[in-house]
Formats: structure tokens, C-alpha cells, sequence
């Protein structure tokens, strides 16, 4: 039985390994093809790996290729991918066992599988892979990537900014090794971040050495810009922070440490040159702080027996704009940190308004007045002049200097030796506007007065002014108007005078604007349109339109103050009783007058926030632009009775002034024009 039990034993491993040295030996290929149709090499490697080869009608060409090696069947499969990618062919594998051989240049945007970070996929498979970069920027590293990748075959390489990732296709092998290079290139650019604190250095000042110290020097290459720390000073906390590779990180912070040292003595004295503040300005400032910081540490150590003296001078040197200070280190961080936040750029604020006042007053009268010489007549005050008045300016100038004249019931009257007076009627007369005329017939006059008045008047102001932020800005254009206000005289009446003022009329405009957070303004305005209407029995009378208010209003809009001030409409009818209600008729026995007055008065206001120089330039140069424009356009229209060389025209904007030619650049040039230069006279001939 158990010689039965050991051959039996034998013989099953003897067959099982002769199954597998059959396997092994028939997954075993030793290819070997020569001028062999590159749709046959498809078909013959499809037929051994017992997969379904499509071939694309583009791929044709004879191949050339021989191993001597024995390969197993993922060997086979890898060296059938190295030849379709030597001739320019690739395999695309599908999940149902089907491989589509197409053109390399057709692969990248075929259905090829997008891989990870862990897979196993080597060789010349045409795969896609995207790739996350966290350190760098993916714009500047793919024209780098693409150089190494095979962009006119089947290599891709194509970056996202939003996410800044990038995104491979090629083959496998190719995709690796640009994977490897990202990696190594995403440690290099990887910048951390380190927090030097000071103990007593100032970090505005710290900052400002080392940067000093690293900028370049003018004819010597520069270093690397990956090799350059970023250095940022924290006011509040007094620390340097830090930014960059660790070797730029350690270098700084070696050098940081070494000049955070105490100093040798308790003061010192320190002169800070002013950008933007003025120094007289910054002296309360900054002595209030001083007083604060002192009495806050007076209180920390009233526990001590003695405590140092904590003198601070802070002065103003008006000529350099500068602050002498001499403190205390501690007290000197404190008023540096101070200083250097007061002393900034402030913004500037141009503020345009258009001022539109529209006035427009309408009238009509008309009426009939009746006069009997025996007595009666009808009179209307609502017209230019009376009847009335008009007869007596009439009967005093009646009449000639010696004429006679000889009445109805035969009497005769003779005019004085003195000319009639014509004063009354001439005064009369005067008022009157419109058109007047009258009837006389027999004892009976009649006056017919009718007018009609139109006034329009429209005052359009532009005025633009600039400021800097919280600084109160005045504009005005107008005159000044003498007001008297006040008289007197000496004894007996002699010596007579009087006290004057003058008061500014015309168009004004006082604003102070205050920039918020963001591009926010807020306007404190006063908007004033003023104008002489004519005198009074005591002196001028002015007309005067003010608006004061505070707005808010974001940088470049628009917005408006004011609207209607008043509408008037008037009508006057003065008449006889019963007869002027006759219709038709009633017109002769009454007196109309109608009128209509409105005035409008609108502000537009617009406030434009300017930090940097160059909008400043801009707006200027626009503004600049536009009175040189409007001069040229007038100079092409001409003048009708002198020439137009005598109009004036602004130069080009920011245009260098042209010098005259000095007397050697004269001389040359009379000299290359060959024209003899007067010799200068000699003594006898003086």
C-alpha cells in the first residue's frame, strides 16, 4: 500500500509540472518580423493575445523588428506597444476586450484611461493624468513641460488656472517622468512662512535694512527670485515675518537676531523725516501718546521702590518737516510705530458739480381807461400808468411860452412867459412798456394800454475742485458788491461819511469730503448761487439761493441737490361794476393782467476718489485736453475782423518748453547756411 500510495504521489507532481513548464513555454514569444505589413504584425499579436484588433484605414507601412529574447505575454504586449509608437501608431484598449489602433496624434482625444497617483500602468500605454501643483504657478510651469512632452504626436499638456492644476496625456512612461518632474519642482517652490519677534529693534526698521541689503546691485546679476525672501514688518506685534525658501529663511533670520541687541545706553535721540504729515501737526500727537505710555507704565510699577525717569522731548523742525525725539528705546518703538501710520498718503477727492438755475417769468396786460373833462373818469391801477396821471402831465404841459389860447365859452387864457412843464408826462410816459395809445373826441379820452413780458434766464456753472481727504475746499466765482452799512456826520452837519462792506455775489461752492472704507465718500457741502436784483430805498437787494447739506455717494456717481424752489401764477382784474361783466362790451370798463413766474434751481454733484498719481495725470490730462480742443475749434472758425494768429492755443499736454538757440548753436548754424557773421567794430571805427 505504500508503494501504491508513492507512485501515485510521483506521478501527480511529475504531471503538474509538466503542465506548467508547458504554460510557461507557451506563454513564452520570440517575435521576429521583417518587412512585414503593419496590419498583419496587428493582426498576428491580436491572434496571440487572443484580443480583437481594429485597425484605423490610416495606419499602413511596413515594420522591421526582431527580439531575441523569449518574452511572456505582458512582455510581448509592451514590446507590440514600443512598436506602434516607434511608427507613429497607437493602442487605445477598451473595457470589452477590443484595442483600437489609431494615429498617435488621434490618441489624446480618444477614450484613454485617466489614471492616479496609484497606478500600476507603465510602458507605451496612451494614458491621462491630471496633476494638482500647490506650490507654484501652473501658467509658468506648463511651456516648460510642454518642450519635454511629444505635442506633435499624442503628448498633451494643458493647465487649469482656477484650480492651477495640469492635465497630462501621453504614454504612460512619458506622463511619469513629467509627473516626477512636477513634484520636484512643486518642493521647490514651497515657501513657508516665519515669525521673527523683536525684543528691541523696531520691525519697521528691521524691515527696512534687510530689504536694503538684498536689492540688487545696479550691473551685477541678481539673484534668483525663488532665493529672495519676502520680509513683512507687524507694527502691532513687532515682528519680522518671513517668506521664502528655508535657506533665504535662516540667512535672514540669522541676521535679524544679531541686530536685535539692547543698546548701551538708556536714550537716545532719533530725527524722523515726514513724507506726507506735517511735523507741527504730529508734535500733540505724539506727546499725548508719550504722556499715555508713560502714566501706563508709572502704574506697573508703583509696586517698586524706584522707578527710572521716562523724560520725553519731542520737537518740530518746520524748515525739513522732520521730529526730533529723544526717549527711551522702548518709548522710541512705541512713537516710531505711531509715526509711521499718521504718516501716509492721503487720498485726494476731485469734486465736479454742475449748477443749473432755470428762471422763466411770463405777463400779459390789458386794459381801457375813460376820461370825461367835465369830470368822471375810470382809473386802473394794475397797468404801467393812469389815466389820471397821464392828464395832469398833459395840462401841465399844455401850452407854449406867449401862445394864447381861447377856450369854448369864448374866454381867452394866455400862457405864462415860462415853458410848460414837462416833468409830470415825461415821468408818466416812462413807466409805461408796451404800447400805448389814446383816443380824444369832443370832452371824451379813452387810453388803451396792452403788454406782454417773456423772461427767460438759464445760469449754467461747471465748477471742479480737488482736495485732499477731510481738508475743506472753497470755490467762487462772482464780485464782491459794496453794502453801506452804516453813516454818520460830524457837528453842524459837516464832515459826512460812510462805513462800507463788501459782500462776495456770484456762484459758491465750499465742500469737505471724507473718504470712507472701500470708495465710499462722505460730502459736508455748502452751495450757494447768489445775484444783485436792483436797489431799494436803502440800499441793494440780493438774490440768494443756498443749499447746505451731507451726502454720501460712492467714487464716480452722480448725485443731485436741490429741485424747485417756487411757482408764482398770478392774476389781476380790476373792473367797473355791471359794465365790465357785459360780455364782450365788459372789455372797454376793465383792466386784465396775468403773470407767471417759476424758478428751478438744480446742483448735480459727482466725487471721484484719487490715490495714486497716475489718475491724477489722467483727469488733468483730459481737462487739459478738452480747453485745447474748444481753442482749436475757434481758431478754425476764425475771426471776422482780425487775424487768427492773434488767438491763443495751449501746447501739447506735458509738452517740454522749447528753448531759444543758444548764441554758439546760432553761430553754427549761420555757418553751415554759409552766411558771413558781422565782424564786430573796432575802436576807430567807435
Amino acid at each position: 500500500m505504500m508503494k501504491k500510495f508513492l507512485l501515485i504521489l510521483t506521478t501527480a507532481i511529475a504531471f503538474n509540472t509538466l503542465c506548467f513548464i508547458a504554460q510557461v513555454s507557451a506563454a513564452q514569444y520570440s517575435p521576429n518580423f521583417k518587412g512585414t505589413e503593419i496590419t498583419e504584425f496587428v493582426n498576428i499579436v491580436g491572434k496571440n493575445l487572443k484580443k480583437t484588433m481594429i485597425v484605423d484605414p490610416n495606419v499602413r507601412g511596413k515594420i522591421n523588428v526582431r527580439s531575441y529574447d523569449l518574452l511572456t505575454e505582458k512582455q510581448y504586449y509592451q514590446f507590440f506597444l514600443n512598436v506602434l509608437e516607434v511608427y507613429g501608431y497607437a493602442a487605445v484598449e477598451m473595457n470589452n476586450n477590443i484595442i483600437k489602433i489609431i494615429r498617435n496624434k488621434d490618441a489624446k482625444t480618444a477614450a484613454i484611461p485617466v489614471i492616479g497617483d496609484k497606478s500600476n500602468i507603465l510602458g507605451d500605454e496612451m494614458v491621462t493624468r491630471v496633476v494638482e501643483v500647490k506650490n507654484v504657478t501652473v501658467r509658468e510651469l506648463v511651456p516648460l513641460l510642454r518642450q519635454l512632452s511629444d505635442q506633435a504626436g499624442g503628448g498633451n499638456v494643458v493647465n487649469y488656472d482656477p484650480a492651477n492644476v495640469i492635465m497630462l496625456t501621453g504614454t504612460a512612461s512619458t506622463v511619469n517622468r513629467l509627473v516626477k518632474i512636477i513634484e520636484r519642482v512643486d518642493r521647490a517652490g514651497d515657501q513657508d512662512v516665519e515669525i521673527i519677534k523683536l525684543k528691541y529693534a523696531s520691525a519697521g526698521e528691521m524691515v527696512r535694512i534687510i530689504e536694503a541689503m538684498n536689492k540688487p546691485t545696479s550691473g551685477k546679476a541678481g539673484q534668483p527670485t525663488f532665493l529672495i525672501p519676502k520680509i513683512v514688518a507687524d507694527d502691532r506685534s513687532n515682528s519680522v515675518i518671513v517668506s521664502g525658501e528655508v535657506k533665504a529663511r535662516e540667512r535672514v533670520a540669522r541676521l535679524v537676531k544679531r541686530l536685535d541687541s539692547e543698546l548701551e545706553s538708556n536714550g537716545n535721540t532719533r530725527v524722523y523725516y515726514l513724507k506726507y504729515s506735517k511735523s507741527e501737526d504730529l508734535v500733540k500727537v505724539l506727546q499725548g501718546v508719550s504722556d499715555s505710555i508713560a502714566a501706563e507704565t508709572k502704574s506697573t510699577k508703583t509696586k517698586t521702590r524706584t522707578s527710572s525717569k521716562r523724560d520725553v522731548s519731542i520737537e518740530a523742525h518746520e524748515s525739513t518737516n522732520a521730529l526730533v525725539i529723544t526717549a527711551q528705546p522702548d518709548m522710541l518703538r512705541s512713537l516710531e510705530a505711531v509715526i509711521r501710520q499718521l504718516d501716509v498718503r492721503r487720498a485726494q477727492v476731485l469734486v465736479e458739480a454742475i449748477i443749473v438755475e432755470v428762471f422763466e417769468s411770463d405777463g400779459i396786460s390789458l386794459g381801457v381807461q375813460w376820461y370825461n373833462e367835465a369830470g368822471g373818469f375810470t382809473q386802473f391801477t394794475n397797468g404801467p400808468a393812469s389815466i389820471s396821471s397821464i392828464a395832469a402831465g398833459a395840462q401841465a404841459a399844455e401850452g407854449e411860452k406867449g401862445s394864447t389860447i381861447i377856450k369854448e365859452n369864448g374866454d381867452t387864457v394866455v400862457n405864462p412867459d415860462q415853458n410848460g412843464d414837462y416833468s409830470i408826462l415825461a415821468q408818466v410816459l416812462g413807466n409805461v412798456s408796451g404800447m400805448m395809445f389814446g383816443i380824444a373826441k369832443n370832452d371824451w379820452g379813452a387810453i388803451v394800454q396792452a403788454v406782454s413780458s417773456d423772461t427767460n434766464s438759464n445760469i449754467l456753472a461747471t465748477p471742479s475742485i480737488t482736495t485732499l481727504d477731510n481738508e475743506e475746499a472753497y470755490f467762487i466765482v462772482g464780485q464782491e458788491v459794496p453794502i453801506i452799512t452804516g453813516s454818520a456826520t460830524g457837528s453842524n452837519n459837516n464832515n459826512p461819511f460812510q462805513t462800507v462792506d463788501r459782500q462776495e455775489v456770484g456762484i459758491k461752492l465750499r465742500v469737505t469730503p471724507q473718504v470712507n472704507e472701500g470708495d465710499a465718500v462722505q460730502l459736508v457741502i455748502e452751495q450757494e448761487v447768489s445775484s444783485v436784483s436792483g436797489s431799494t430805498g436803502v440800499d441793494i437787494s440780493i438774490n440768494k439761493r443756498e443749499i447746505k447739506t451731507t451726502v454720501m455717494a460712492d467714487s464716480g456717481d452722480t448725485v443731485v441737490l436741490g429741485g424747485l424752489i417756487d411757482e408764482d401764477v398770478q392774476e389781476s382784474v380790476q373792473k367797473v361794476p355791471l359794465l365790465g361783466d357785459i360780455p364782450i362790451i365788459g372789455h372797454l370798463f376793465k383792466s386784465t393782467s396775468n403773470s407767471t413766474r417759476k424758478r428751478n434751481l438744480m446742483v448735480f454733484l459727482r466725487a471721484t476718489i484719487v490715490r495714486d498719481s497716475s489718475l491724477m495725470t489722467e483727469i488733468s490730462e483730459s481737462k487739459y485736453n478738452y480747453i485745447r480742443a474748444d481753442q482749436i475749434r475757434k481758431h478754425e472758425e476764425g475771426l471776422s475782423l482780425m487775424s487768427n494768429e492773434n488767438m491763443p492755443i495751449l501746447p501739447q499736454w506735458q509738452d517740454n518748453l522749447t528753448l531759444p538757440p543758444s548764441f554758439e548753436e546760432y553761430q553754427k548754424q549761420l555757418e553751415e547756411k554759409n552766411v558771413d557773421l558781422p565782424k564786430p567794430p573796432t575802436a576807430k571805427e567807435d
